[in-house]
């Protein structure tokens, strides 16, 4: 209470800095309520305004979100189908009972007291994730969301009740009223957790799979894989191609999400990669292998981006063995040849570059295969 733009002010530190402090997990970013306050207050304490639906503000110092405390009500479908009140007649409890999972409705005073409502540590606990409220139903994003924290947190189950609640939703076509931009702003950070196969899991057990990711192909290798991935620490474009490696129609799937397009490139490209990968292993001689490696260097653009081609095969090796640092040396070896200098000596000949170049990049692999072979070997 010694800042000066809080002092006498009713704020409350909320939601996840709270959840994580009582789990034992390191401090995130602090969001803040402050009941009975006004925006015209605020502002005179120097808070920046930042809010769009609802007054946000920045304090003037840490740059830490102070929201007033707020009611919503239902005004139409969809997660913006909302109008807010933000009164100072609003108490911490009201604004406590709109957030999304009890885990995230607990708050703490400046004093360190906390006021849990509606049982979260009693669910932290209990590893619960339970909704907060009836009106978890008006807000299709908390679907995602307790997906998202279920993959986050594998040692917690959701309570039946929960399920049955999102899967009334699904069933009223809520889901159907989502946006791409938001779905994938869940499902991302889910594919970036501990356990992401639970995010699917937890999807497909509300019936919301298939409504928010039609054609996805989730079975349980898909789940092995992803799990795995999240073990590896692979990068959020190779978690995605490992979760659309089965689905046929990915290239649909990734406009339908309007995903980066690193993620897509690496949804197009991986399952070709572990097919050449795989007609690597067939072939017998050196010459042979030689020229498959180096049609698969081709197909994924390996000497021109050689981080990608990398990054592609550390999502493969989640499959198959895989020896990177040889293929590291492969690719090396590869761009290594001087195609300036092939160029001159097809002088007068430029139909014969592009073949000399291959030529030559073939004669350096099969003089490696030797030790570029260990990769599956």
């Amino acid at each position: 209470m010694s800042d000066p733009a809080i002092q006498g002010l009713r704020a409350y530190i909320v939601g996840g800095a709270v959840r994580d402090e009582l789990l034992g997990l390191p401090a995130g970013d602090r969001d803040w309520v402050v009941v009975g306050a006004t925006p015209e207050l605020m502002s005179s304490r120097g808070f920046l305004p930042v809010g769009g639906d609802f007054p946000v503000f920045l304090h003037p110092q840490t740059r830490e979100e102070y929201a007033l405390a707020r009611t919503e009500r239902k005004s139409g479908r969809g997660y913006k189908g909302f109008t807010f009140h933000t009164g100072s007649d609003v108490s911490l409890e009201d604004d406590l009972k709109r957030r999304d999972l009890t885990i995230n409705a607990i708050a703490r005073d400046t004093d360190g007291t906390l006021i849990d409502p509606l049982g979260g540590v009693r669910d932290l606990r209990a590893r619960v994730l339970r909704h907060a409220g009836e009106a978890f139903v008006e807000d299709p994003v908390r679907i995602l969301r307790l997906a998202r924290f279920a993959a986050r947190f594998a040692d917690f189950t959701v309570a039946p009740e929960t399920l049955a609640l999102c899967r009334a939703m699904v069933a009223d076509g809520e889901v159907d009223a989502l946006v791409p931009e938001r779905v994938w702003k869940e499902l991302s950070r889910g594919l970036m957790a501990d356990t992401p196969s639970r995010m699917l899991q937890v999807l497909a057990q509300a019936d919301a799979l298939p409504r928010i990711l039609p054609g996805l192909v989730a079975d349980p290798d898909i789940a092995v894989d992803l799990d795995r991935g999240a073990r590896a620490a692979l990068s959020l474009p190779c978690r995605y191609a490992l979760m659309c490696r089965k689905t046929p129609q990915r290239d649909e799937l990734s406009a339908r999400l309007r995903v980066p397009a690193d993620c897509a490139d690496y949804a197009r490209l991986l399952p070709s990669m572990l097919d050449a990968l795989a007609r690597l292993d067939r072939a017998s001689g050196g010459a042979d292998r030689a020229a498959e490696r180096l049609a698969l260097m081709e197909r994924c653009d390996a000497m021109r981006k050689p981080e990608r081609f990398m990054d592609l095969l550390a999502a493969a090796r989640v499959r198959r063995a895989l020896d990177l640092a040889s293929w590291q040396a492969a690719v090396r070896a590869v761009r290594g040849i001087d195609a300036g200098a092939i160029a001159r000596q097809c002088q007068g000949k430029p139909e014969r570059i592009k073949q000399a170049l291959r030529e030559a990049r073939l004669a350096v692999l099969q003089e490696g295969e030797a030790s570029f072979g260990r990769d599956s070997r």
